[in-house]
Parts: structure tokens; C-alpha cells; sequence
């Protein structure tokens, strides 16, 4: 029979659903007092409570539950997460959204499970108990896997002994849960200070046996040894008796990896059984905790990533706009020298003053890059968009790169689509980014090629996506206008192709080394289109030329 708790008529039903196809089967209730009194005429053999009820509380429902039944079978409905409180007392859980086949299954799997321990109970008690206490390690190892905390990672340790062996006392040396080694005690009764100070030291000296006179991995001083005491009855206290109940230690290590070492005290005999589920349940912890340490590690180290990438990005920020100031007047001085107004130039100096002019026209490019890049990154870059005619962006990047061209001995020309509809652009930054991809396509095409600057109308469909680029452009949906630069230069080997968008990267060849550039401009093109709600790719072959190309999506207009 299943019992389900609920104040949710939707989730009642959808219950029914799944479990009501014999009524007898299911019991629905929406309220406290019916639980204690149905489960004590039919104990039923699974109990699922609703946690996201609004009138239920889940945590007096299952103290009613325990008070009548010794090991019920109970499953929480949840959100993604449970109290901690509620997890010691629950055998699975069930997420508001899974499906119906899963919460079929998750409730078999208990039915099976609850089946067949009281079929091996009823036959054979000791097998029974080592079910159980199989169960109490799946539970705790299914606890380990869920949490990368050290501190709840040896008290899901420390309650699974409890479970399984019902200790008297746990005194666990733990030296990964605080910044210092802690002793941690789980006792049944309270513990005197004199005990205290015996089992302080016991801890130590049986610390310091696992290492045979090696060096320690830390120094232990009794006086300073913090402890952290768990009591479930201090109204009593126990004696150095203590010392005569059955006890058993082991380390808490996974090969080079000391996390610290567990000793537990029962006044009745440990069977071997009770030894294989202390040893295991000391091993399965460790692997979790070395996770837990490198994810901590890992944690760490992007935290200072983190910091050291800030760093840099305003590092970057302060030199450029310190650089940009004595730069302008460096220019300045250069046009006015060379305009004569200082007097006649010299040939010679002439020839120096454009080389100059040149370099500091090439190295306020670089500096506007990186400001570009900084603002970007910062999320401080400004944009206006508004409605944009692609044809007049394409017309004044070309007619500004002609006469470069020519005297480059390439030929700059446009094919574009007639009347391609306007679109929600910042034209200044589409502007920034043809530019950049025109003067690219200069840099690398070697004199008598052609250079062609396109534009269409496209639907994402029918852009081909058999290149590395085909997760970003699967992406695409609707209708864009797509704009190309279609070169016939040096072009790029397949392998380089995604790395040509990556900050500071530069293809090694020949004539790469030989224009030099600082690599930043296509990525600072790929975030601009990227804000546009675009996306930026290329397709190339060495020796064949390159069609940097990119897209802007086109406005659907509703009726």
C-alpha cells in the first residue's frame, strides 16, 4: 500500500494517476491527524510526502511516521534540494517535475527494496542485517556523491556508523574540515574533562602510530588540539569504563591523501560484520574528500584567475589612456613639423617624420584596440543602436579603403543585393567591424588579387554549416542579412580557423609575422556582432583566400 501526503489537489491527482488504478493501493491525505491514524490500523509500505505543500509541515509528519513505525519507506517530493534535516530520515526523493515513469520506478525500486528485506528478515535475521547495513552504505556513498563539503562529508560518515552500528562513541581527528586539525566526538553521553584529556591523547598517539617514526603530515599538540563535542544524552556521563568497550580505528586516507583517522567505542562486541562496514565506510569517504580538496584547489585558483583577469583588463584600461595622451601630442607635433610650419623639411627628415607619423598612427590603432577590448570585457562599451542601412556601412567602408587598396595593386569592389531591408544596429560599430575585416583582407592578399566586399539576405537554413563553426551558427534562426569579405590572399589552414577569433592569436606564417598586429581586432569584432544578436564565422583554404563573413538578424514584422 502506498500513503501520499498532500494539500495539492493537482499533485493528489496526478498520483492517482500513476498509483490509483486499485484504490485499495493508494491512500491520499491532506492533513496531519489522518496520517498517524491510517498508518497505525494499515501501515503502509510506502509513505511520499509533499514538501511543497503549504499547510503540511513535512518534519512533524515524519516524527508522527517513526513514532508508529519502526523503518518506514519514506519518499520527498521536492523542489531540487531537501533540509538536511530531512535527509537522515528520508530513502529517496522525488523532484516536482519528474516524470511519471521515473516516480513509478523510484517507488518500485522502495517496494523491492522494502519486499525483499522482510522476506531475508523473516528467514534469516543476521542476513537482514547485513542488508541493512549494505543499505546504510549505498545511502551514505549516495550522500558522498551529492555534496563537495568536508565537514558534511565526515558527518554523513559519522551518521552512517551510527546507522549501521549504533556507536557509543566516535572520536574522529579530522584535518580537512577546519584551517587547523579539530577532534570531532559524537557520544552518547557527556565526557568529563579528565576523559577528555585521555582520549585527546589516545587520539594522538594512535595518529602517530599510522606513520612508524616517519614524518607526520602535522604536529599535534594535545593542549591546543581544538575539539568539537556532539552529545545526544548530557544529562549522563561516562566513565574511563569507557576504555574497556569493544572499540575499532582506522585512517581516513586514499593513497598519498591523509584526510585524518576515526576510532568508535561500543559497550557490546563489534561482530565481523560491524568491522567491514567501519573499514568501508572510512575508505568511501576519501575519495569524496580528495574531490573536495581539488575542487576547493580548483575554486581557489579561478578566484585568483578571477582577480589576476580584472587586474590585467584594468591594467590594460589605465596604460591605455596614459599612453593616449602623450601619443596625441606626439601626433600633433609630427603633422605640424611635417606640414612645414616650422620651417622647410628636408628631404632625409621628411622621409623619417611620414615613417614616424605612420608608426603612431599604427600604435593609437593598437591602443584603441585594447580599449576596446577593456570596455568590452567590462561590459562598458557604449552602443547606439538604431535603424541602419547595411548599403550606406558597406559604402563608407570601401570608398575609405580605395585608395589604400590601389596602392596596395588590389582591386576593392562591392556585389550587394538591391534594397536589403534596414536593421537594429549601431552603425558606428558595424562601421568598426568592416573595417576591420577590409583592412585584414589588405594586410594579407598579395597585390593583382581582388578583394569583395558582400551583402544578401539569407535564412539560416541555408547558410552552410559544414565547417568548425557549426555550433555557433546551428544557433541561427530567421532571416539575417549576412555581409562577406571575400579575399584572394594567403588564407588559413582549417586547424587555425576557430583560433583567428581568439584574443592575442595570430596564424603563424610568413607574411602574418611580417604585418604584425596585436590579434585583437576579429575578437573585438566577434563581441560586437555577438551584442548585435549575430554571429561572425569564417571559411578559408591556405593559398585559396578567405571569406570572413558575419550576419545581423532582420526584423520580423508582425501584423
Amino acid at each position: 500500500m502506498i500513503l501520499f501526503i498532500s494539500d495539492r489537489p493537482d499533485k493528489i491527482n496526478f498520483i492517482t494517476e500513476i498509483f490509483g488504478k486499485n484504490s485499495e493501493n493508494l491512500y491520499c491525505v491532506s492533513d496531519e491527524i489522518s496520517v498517524a491514524d491510517i498508518i497505525s490500523v494499515n501501515p503502509p509500505d510506502v509513505i511520499i510526502i509533499d514538501t511543497l505543500s503549504s499547510t503540511l509541515k513535512p518534519k512533524n509528519i515524519i516524527k508522527k511516521i517513526k513514532q508508529v513505525l519502526e523503518n518506514p519507506i519514506i519518499i520527498l517530493i521536492i523542489n531540487r534540494k531537501a533540509e538536511k534535516d530531512l535527509i537522515k530520515h528520508t530513502n529517496a526523493f522525488i523532484t516536482d517535475d519528474m516524470s511519471q515513469e521515473l516516480i513509478e520506478a523510484t517507488v518500485n525500486v522502495n517496494l523491492r527494496m522494502k519486499n525483499s528485506l522482510e522476506q531475508l528478515s523473516n528467514s534469516n535475521k543476521d542476513l537482514a542485517d547485513s542488508l541493512y547495513m549494505l543499505n546504510t552504505l549505498y545511502s551514505t556513498s549516495s550522500q558522498f556523491a551529492g555534496t563537495l563539503d568536508k565537514t558534511e562529508l565526515i558527518n554523513y560518515m559519522i551518521e552512517g556508523m551510527d546507522k549501521s552500528l549504533s556507536f557509543s562513541l566516535t572520536c574522529t581527528l579530522s584535518f580537512c574540515t577546519e584551517d587547523a586539525p579539530v577532534l570531532i566526538l559524537n557520544s552518547l553521553y557527556d565526557i568529563s574533562d579528565e576523559l577528555l584529556s585521555a582520549i585527546k591523547l589516545r587520539t594522538i598517539l594512535n595518529y602517530k602510530s599510522l606513520f612508524n617514526n616517519k614524518k607526520l603530515p602535522f604536529e599535534l599538540d594535545e593542549n591546543n588540539l581544538k575539539v568539537i563535542k556532539t552529545i545526544k544524552y548530557p544529562a549522563s556521563k561516562f566513565t574511563f569504563t569507557l576504555f574497556q568497550y569493544d572499540n575499532m580505528f582506522a585512517p581516513i586516507a586514499l593513497g598519498k591523501n591523509f584526510f585524518g583517522c576515526i576510532e568508535i567505542f561500543k559497550e557490546t562486541p563489534f561482530s565481523s560484520e560491524d568491522a567491514k562496514c567501519f573499514q568501508t565506510l572510512a575508505q568511501q569517504v576519501s575519495l569524496p574528500l580528495k574531490s573536495a580538496t581539488l575542487y576547493q584547489e580548483i575554486k581557489e585558483t579561478n578566484q585568483k584567475l578571477e582577480k589576476l583577469e580584472r587586474l590585467k583588463s584594468e591594467f590594460i584600461s589605465i596604460v591605455s589612456h596614459e599612453l593616449r595622451t602623450p601619443l596625441t601630442s606626439i601626433k600633433n607635433s609630427l603633422d605640424i613639423l611635417h606640414s612645414g610650419r616650422c620651417g622647410d623639411v628636408p628631404q632625409a627628415a621628411d622621409k623619417f617624420l611620414t615613417m614616424a607619423q605612420r608608426n603612431v598612427q599604427r600604435l593609437s590603432g593598437i591602443i584603441n584596440d585594447l580599449l576596446d577590448l577593456s570596455k568590452i570585457e567590462a561590459g562598458k562599451m557604449d552602443f547606439h543602436f538604431s535603424q541602419t542601412d547595411i548599403h550606406a556601412v558597406i559604402d563608407y567602408v570601401k570608398s575609405t579603403f580605395l585608395n589604400v587598396a590601389k596602392e596596395k595593386g588590389l582591386n576593392l569592389t562591392s556585389d550587394e543585393a538591391p534594397e536589403l531591408p534596414q536593421i537594429t544596429a549601431d552603425s558606428q560599430r558595424l562601421e568598426q567591424v568592416l573595417t576591420n575585416l577590409v583592412s585584414n583582407a589588405i594586410k594579407f592578399t598579395p597585390a593583382g588579387k581582388n578583394i569583395t566586399i558582400k551583402s544578401e539576405l539569407v535564412n539560416a537554413e541555408s547558410i552552410d554549416k559544414d565547417n568548425c563553426f557549426r555550433e555557433v551558427l546551428n544557433k541561427l534562426n530567421g532571416n539575417y542579412i549576412m555581409v562577406s569579405v571575400v579575399d584572394e590572399g594567403i588564407g588559413i589552414a582549417e586547424e587555425n580557423l576557430v583560433r583567428a577569433f581568439d584574443k592575442f592569436a595570430q596564424i603563424e606564417n610568413s607574411l602574418s609575422r611580417k604585418v604584425g598586429g596585436t590579434g585583437l581586432g576579429l575578437p573585438i569584432a566577434k563581441q560586437l556582432i555577438e551584442t548585435h544578436k549575430g554571429a561572425i564565422w569564417c571559411e578559408s583554404k591556405p593559398d585559396k583566400g578567405s571569406a570572413f563573413k558575419f550576419v545581423l538578424p532582420v526584423e520580423t514584422k508582425t501584423e
